[in-house]
């Protein structure tokens, strides 16, 4: 199959690349930036496409007629809060994902957010009514509806996945992680951050890299789908497991910094449709 993989060089992308190597594909590979230039380990193995996603071309035909998109772009993130979420990005990534659909393809693959379920306490499932509050989430779950829409028009399959924590190499340098290795990496004493009382569902990136691939190569699951652990865990005993994993010694400063108020003190996912997927 010929697999286009957008947002190529992001975190995620970066890992979605790589799991895609392990299976005999033709994979194509875009980003807003030349995709052969960024720092990763696959351009060579992969065709790279530069591409504007905000372009009004023949998207379909530019990408060779691709037989499955995995759609991972999205500017402006973690800005969660700007409405250039609505604004901009909303009507960018219908217009693309419109021509895509309109011109043939016949699945797809678009990431979304665990915030779109709003400021839900406990366990999320697919069939719970979406809340979203923030620009952020408000445009990711509009563009869901838009697409669900073209399903009733047009023969194609759609997977939406909705990421909850992600952390591994690669990620955005003002991440807890990030900021926990260069305060290992400096031999710093302490350590600022929340109470860490909030329970979350996180995976390492290469876990969601081969979640996002095997949904995007099968067709029998479709609609909503939770990408997560379904175990939920503090972000205290998270940061506590990896400063003893790296052999740190750094002291924690709970509570010095206030909890998102985008975020409920405690959510996860439900794993059960995504069971049938990866086992």
């Amino acid at each position: 199959m010929k697999i286009l993989v957008t947002g190529a060089t992001g975190f995620v992308g970066n890992h979605v690349v790589n799991e895609l190597l392990k299976y005999n594909h033709h994979i194509i590979a875009t980003a807003k930036s030349d995709p052969v230039s960024e720092t990763n380990n696959w351009s060579g193995k992969v065709e790279c496409l530069r591409c504007d996603l905000n372009s009004k071309i023949n998207f379909f035909n530019y990408f060779q007629k691709p037989d499955v998109v995995i759609h991972l772009a999205w500017e402006g993130l973690p800005n969660y809060k700007e409405q250039f979420h609505i604004e901009k990005n909303l009507p960018n990534n219908f217009y693309f994902l419109n021509d895509l659909i309109k011109s043939g393809l016949k699945n797809l693959t678009v990431t979304g957010t665990c915030l779109e379920y709003g400021l839900i306490n406990g366990c999320c499932t697919e069939s719970m009514c979406s809340k979203p509050h923030i620009p952020y989430s408000i445009a990711k779950d509009t563009l869901r509806k838009y697409l669900e829409q073209l399903e009733k028009q047009y023969d194609y399959k759609l997977k939406w996945l909705r990421l909850f924590y992600t952390y591994g190499s690669g990620q955005n340098e003002n991440s807890i992680f990030s900021q926990l290795d260069n305060a290992i990496k400096n031999n710093e004493k302490v350590f600022n951050m929340s109470a860490g009382e909030q329970l979350r569902d996180y995976l390492p990136v290469e876990k969601v890299a081969e979640i996002i691939v095997k949904t995007s190569i099968q067709n029998e699951t479709t609609g909503i789908i939770n990408c997560c652990s379904g175990k939920p865990v503090s972000i205290k005993k998270m940061v506590e497991d990896y400063l003893a994993k790296n052999n740190s010694s750094i002291s924690l400063n709970l509570g010095y910094y206030p909890y998102h108020d985008y975020e409920p003190l405690a959510f996860w996912g439900s794993t059960e449709k995504l069971k049938r997927i990866i086992e």
